[in-house]
């Protein structure tokens, strides 16, 4: 009306009308990010709670010493919360340093059981766990930690550089890395790329990120586990998702991987227990036999030769 009678300019017009736009863009924008706030809070909620936690000490004061001289299970047994039935039932073993030890047995078996337990995941029901001699619950659970490197099945690799990666950190010892990544079997692969170690992984947060296979995955993963060079190493099905040859390379490198350490190994591919020092078979929540494989091959009655006749069958004509 103002226009027509003109008392108002065309400019004037145009510059409040754009306005008025801008204005209820912004309103709508306000809107919008108030509802993800509303729908999001139940969420935050959860994460202020736990932020507002505190700290719980696990363990006792003792500090451990780097070198680990033993660990030993005595009469340990472990049951789930809420079950009646034993997951784990009265071992009895010492582990020593410089030694590879096998884990094999069926599904179910208790190895996995076995593995938290040494790692400190889980705490015995009946038993107990030393370490050095001394019961690994008068030890800070982080002090602990710091002993062991452990490359479960279900490891995690992050949207970061190859080299973040390894070290599990931004900062990292370059020279480091690449020799633990040669020993893991990745080092041809870091070469091809055009950042090497600040090469990305994954493209999260970068079109330029390199997708890496699942095999290679569990190499890089390895060499975080060598990079960390803790006494004790726990490798989880560490070919799983190795082709055949990759997973020959790695048995080669087996003895050079675990040198000077405690290494426990769980496999469900028993001709990687020929690299290992020890076998410990368990079977129902038991550990039923323990021995070189030559020892446990020649027990046709043993639950061992059962597990590897099984295998062995299908690779012999």
């Amino acid at each position: 009306m103002k226009v027509m009678a003109g008392s108002l300019g065309i400019g004037a017009l145009v510059r409040y009308s754009g306005l008025a736009i801008q204005f209820i863009s912004a309103v709508s924008v306000m809107s919008a990010e108030g509802i993800k706030c509303w729908r999001n809070n139940d969420y935050l909620e959860d994460v202020f709670t736990y932020l507002d936690l505190r700290k719980k000490k696990s363990g006792g004061n003792r500090r451990t010493e780097h070198e680990v001289k033993s660990v030993e299970f005595r009469n340990v047994s472990f049951c789930y919360p809420g079950s009646g039935k034993y997951a784990l039932q009265n071992i009895s073993i010492c582990l020593k340093p410089a030694s590879s030890y096998a884990v094999v047995g069926m599904n179910g078996s208790g190895k996995s059981t076995f593995i938290k337990l040494l790692c400190r995941l889980y705490e015995p029901t009946e038993g107990e766990i030393f370490l050095n001699g001394k019961n690994i619950r008068e030890y800070e659970q982080g002090e602990y930690f710091r002993l062991i490197s452990v490359v479960f099945q279900d490891f995690n690799l992050f949207s970061f550089s190859l080299g973040a990666n390894v070290a599990a950190s931004p900062g990292y010892d370059a020279k480091k890395v690449a020799d633990c990544l040669d020993k893991a079997g990745f080092s041809h692969l870091e070469k091809k790329m055009t950042g090497g170690l600040e090469t990305m992984l994954y493209r999260d947060f970068t079109s330029g990120g390199v997708e890496v296979s699942g095999g290679e995955a569990q190499k890089i993963a390895m060499a975080r586990a060598l990079y960390k060079n803790a006494p004790i190493m726990i490798l989880d099905e560490p070919t799983a998702a190795l082709d055949p040859v990759s997973e020959a390379e790695i048995y080669e490198r087996f003895a050079e991987i675990v040198r000077g350490k405690m290494a426990v190994y769980i496999s469900h591919r028993l001709s990687s227990c020929k690299f290992c020092d020890h076998i410990l078979v368990f079977h129902e929540g038991r550990m039923v036999q323990r021995g070189t494989h030559e020892e446990l091959v020649r027990n046709r009655d043993g639950q061992y030769f059962k597990l590897w006749n099984a295998q062995a069958q299908y690779y012999v004509r």
